[in-house]
């Protein structure tokens, strides 16, 4: 063996003993760089004649190529293994399900609020919507509940410390009654020049706020108001139509219906209703469900209306109270927890 290739078993043993990619190029210099072995060789050319040089020229090349082959190959080699540590620790199984996004579902209260309002639209209501923020005229005064009025405390409500345009304070509206009242206003005005006005019949639901707050009672809560004026409205109407209405929210006639003599500031009589289902988890039980009466003469005046001629009901009823009883719920707050465990079942 002549120094060339003992020259070249050497270059092969330092690549094959490189483990990382600097310690390749540290051995590719000691054959390769500047003071290499073979670059040295090469330089030795210039002391030989010209015949010897041209000989020892081709041998050297010949040796400086197999070392070239020889980095290069385990140049390669050692990328291929570092793609293949990568590969290994980001491992992909093609073979399981993919994650996929869950699907979400219409929350329980919205549900049942356009349940309500399909009910009520099949029998001629309209739902009218308002302002969350409301006037104390439209929350109270005009439903004949005039200023340190007493009932007035029998809903603690939520103030906003500034006044509307005409200076009236204005507040989280403590139920859905000035929706009513506006709705009522604009039919009486688009029917003023004429001999006879249609009915009224239309629904307020949307989100009310009072402060109270405990498993059936939450500071934020939802509401349906009804209110019916006409010339010939009487309590045999609302009787039969809230018994339609209640049939068909809970899909049964399997029940009762019973009024309570109340009280309410907007409506003279005034009446609970109550029903009690004779089958099922609640049979037997009476359950109260909404607050009802025939509106007062001066709130029919505040819409607009002379209450010599017009006569009608109001009623209003908690959504979410509604939307217990029809799940089997207990706690109302777990309407608003926003737990994925209570809200995936209703998907």
């Amino acid at each position: 063996m002549n120094d060339l290739d003992q020259l070249v078993q050497d270059a092969n043993c330092d690549f094959a003993r490189a483990a990382m990619p600097a310690d390749l190029e540290n051995a590719k210099a000691r054959y390769l760089g500047k003071s290499g072995r073979l670059t040295e060789q090469l330089r030795a050319l210039a002391a030989l004649s010209p015949d010897e040089k041209k000989a020892r020229g081709a041998m050297i090349n010949a040796a400086k190529q197999q070392v070239e082959a020889s980095l290069h190959a385990r140049r390669q080699a050692l990328a291929d293994a570092e793609l293949e540590a990568q590969l290994k620790a980001e491992s992909l199984d093609v073979t399981l399900p993919g994650r996929h996004r869950g699907t979400g579902a219409v929350h329980p209260i919205s549900r049942t609020m356009e349940r309500v309002e399909a009910i009520f639209g099949s029998m001629g209501f309209e739902v009218a919507d308002g302002p969350e923020i409301e006037t104390d005229w439209y929350s109270f005064t005009a439903l004949n509940n005039p200023e340190n009025h007493p009932a007035r405390s029998m809903q603690d409500t939520f103030y906003v410390d500034m006044k509307d345009t005409q200076g009236r304070w204005l507040n989280l509206r403590p139920h859905t009654s000035p929706m009513q009242v506006r709705h009522a206003l604009a039919h009486a005005k688009k029917y003023a020049d004429q001999a006879t006005m249609p009915d009224i019949r239309v629904i307020a639901p949307g989100r009310t706020y009072r402060v109270d707050s405990d498993a059936t009672h939450s500071p934020m809560f939802h509401q349906v108001e009804g209110l019916w004026v006409g010339e010939n409205v009487s309590f045999k109407d609302l009787k039969v139509m809230y018994l339609n209405f209640i049939q068909a929210f809970f899909e049964t006639t399997d029940l009762k219906l019973r009024f309570r003599p109340s009280y309410f500031p907007f409506t003279e009589p005034s009446a609970e209703i109550d029903i009690m289902f004779e089958s099922g988890p609640l049979e037997g039980r009476w359950l109260e469900v909404s607050g009802s009466g025939q509106v007062h003469p001066q709130v029919i005046r505040n819409m607009g209306l002379d209450p010599e001629r017009y006569i009608g009901f109001a009623f209003g009823s908690g959504i979410d109270r509604l939307a217990m009883l029809r799940y089997g719920i207990s706690d109302l707050r777990l309407f608003f927890d926003g737990d994925l465990r209570f809200l995936t079942q209703f998907k």
